[in-house]
């Protein structure tokens, strides 16, 4: 299910005051761990989870799947990439490489293409669960738009659960919080699901070792 919701939680359930994010190395022992956790309960609920060493590889994926896609200039079969830190550094690697590929997003544009592509800021082990500050539009047009949502994450920013993400956001911090759990899904009284009805049918997520440092 794909929820996106104001961020707006009393303060008595925020930590006082929230512990800033610190970089530091996770052992890689540990990182498998909760990596294995997430990847669990993702999949469980339909998402495609993967995860790669470095960027350059995480970026290969990303293109492999654009042209399996058959992502052209052209409606329906383009894809659209709202920024982040990890598409900064790929935008000079790109070139040519992706023709269909866009970096400037509109409504109408997300409306058109068929893979958005964003990076998101956390994730929760505990229940397979992507977030992302989503104030900026850019960010919830391809993700909720496209039929195919491609989400990067950090592998070292996946945290064990809800109080664990809250502990580093304070309310002041954003005033949109995305929280993503799987493709879009519903069902109606006879409790048929059905899959992509208010949002993206397919959620790929790629987690990169290298994008963001590991928090404590």
């Amino acid at each position: 299910m794909l929820s996106l919701v104001p961020f707006d939680i009393p303060c008595s359930l925020v930590p006082d005051p929230p512990r800033p994010a610190r970089r530091v190395q996770l052992a890689g022992g540990t990182m498998s761990v909760i990596f294995e956790s997430f990847k669990a309960r993702a999949e469980a609920v339909s998402a495609e989870v993967h995860r790669f060493a470095t960027r350059p590889e995480a970026l290969e994926f990303i293109l492999g799947l654009l042209r399996e896609q058959g992502v052209l200039d052209g409606p329906a079969t383009g894809a659209l990439w709202a920024g982040g830190s990890f598409q900064r550094s790929a935008r000079p690697l790109i070139g040519d490489r992706a023709p269909g590929l866009g970096f400037e997003v509109t409504r109408e544009a997300a409306a058109r293409v068929r893979i958005g592509i964003s990076q998101m800021d956390w994730a929760m082990a505990d229940t397979g669960t992507l977030v992302q500050d989503a104030a900026p539009v850019e960010q919830r047009l391809v993700s909720t738009l496209p039929p195919i949502h491609v989400a990067l994450a950090a592998t070292g920013r996946i945290l064990p659960d809800l109080a664990a993400v809250l502990g580093r956001i304070g309310p002041a911090q954003t005033g949109y919080l995305s929280m993503i759990t799987g493709p879009s899904r519903t069902a109606d009284i006879e409790r048929v699901l059905t899959i992509g009805v208010h949002g993206p049918e397919r959620l790929v997520i790629v987690f990169v070792d290298d994008l963001e440092g590991a928090v404590a």
